[in-house]
């Protein structure tokens, strides 16, 4: 399975239509710039293999 690359100008649009918000070309370009940053960021995180037994958050029992 390869991933596939969000469409970050589309969400950034979208986004702003949920939240009602109004932004200007020069907030949607910065917007793209740090969606952008953050995902190359995030890419090695997410591209770590994890065991297909590894627990991937804590189960707490009562």
């Amino acid at each position: 399975m390869t991933p596939t690359q969000p469409d970050w100008t589309t969400y950034i649009l979208q986004m702003e239509q949920i939240l009602g918000m109004d932004l200007d070309e020069t907030r949607r370009a910065e917007l793209l710039v740090q969606f952008t940053r953050i995902a190359a960021m995030a890419a090695p995180l997410m591209a770590f293999p994890l065991d297909d037994r590894l627990e991937v958050a804590g189960v707490y029992k009562a």
